[in-house]
């Protein structure tokens, strides 16, 4: 068989498992439901919190290197004259 043949035919096997699932005999109250989702919740915040503050922390030292870079261009050019 060919390498393509192999990989349609796994994706088909497992488009088959995951449209039919198997009986399960149990149950999850909703508090598990609630209990992921503000699980996910925090780590979704977490991740933007951690995303925001290195984007922001970039900005300020761009910021302080273009401010660095003027006082030393007035500094040059007040020392010339």
């Amino acid at each position: 068989m060919k390498v393509i043949d192999l990989i349609v035919l796994w994706c088909a096997v497992g488009v088959a498992l995951a449209t039919n699932p198997p009986v399960v005999h149990a149950y999850i109250g909703p508090g598990a439901g609630f209990t992921l989702l503000g699980s996910l919740w925090a780590v979704l915040a977490a991740v933007i919190t951690a995303i925001a503050g290195i984007l922001l922390w970039l900005i300020r030292a761009l910021f302080r290197l273009r401010r660095r870079a003027k006082e030393s261009a007035a500094e040059s050019a007040s020392s010339d004259t």
